[in-house]
């Protein structure tokens, strides 16, 4: 595999800031395109043989924001088994419903975007329904529950300018711990 040329903005770029603009469809080649060049990239990532060779943090989510471009448009690559990945492009999505019940990632949320180590921990919904479109533009609905519902929440607050250490308590990074479930 070849690794895509992606350029990954860092936190301190202002443009993480901005709300990403909803997509019309037919997608552009180049819009199709870099969503490939995310799945392949985000997917090398998780392979060990190929972080080593490419010093690449593993990353599951990216949103096109990261790479400069305010489009709503977040891919999302899960490891569901040894080198076996399902992935998700999620195009306008919207938040229908979620759970009353918070979780959290125990070992704490990383970005791509977040070159450091960051303690706290960030309060998600354990599980949510979204509408969005896919890449065709067909309207479609998920429901997604723990670590997904975790990677699209993360990558839904990109798509409005948010970045997960907003959302820690910077007076109290374990602020609230014992009323969520760790995952």
């Amino acid at each position: 595999m070849k690794l895509p040329k992606i350029n990954i903005l860092d936190e301190k770029n202002k443009t993480l800031r901005l709300t990403s603009k909803n997509v019309t469809f037919p997608l552009s080649e180049e819009d199709k395109k870099l969503i490939n060049d995310i799945i392949q990239y985000l997917t090398m990532s998780q392979i060990e043989e190929y972080y080593k060779k490419y010093d690449l943090r593993p990353g599951m989510g990216l949103a096109f924001i990261q790479l400069g471009i305010p489009k709503n448009i977040f891919v999302i690559v899960e490891e569901v088994d040894e080198e076996e990945f399902k992935n998700y492009v999620i195009i306008n999505p919207k938040m229908i419903s979620h759970s009353e019940e918070l979780i959290y990632v125990g070992e704490g949320e990383g970005c791509l975007s977040v070159n450091r180590e960051v303690e706290g921990i960030v309060p998600r919904y354990a599980r949510m329904r979204v509408s969005y479109q896919d890449i065709d533009g067909n309207q479609q609905e998920i429901r997604v529950r723990e670590d997904i519902s975790v990677a699209f929440q993360h990558e839904m607050d990109h798509l409005n300018g948010i970045l997960f250490v907003d959302k820690i308590d910077k007076n109290n990074p374990f602020k609230d711990r014992e009323k969520m479930r760790e995952i």
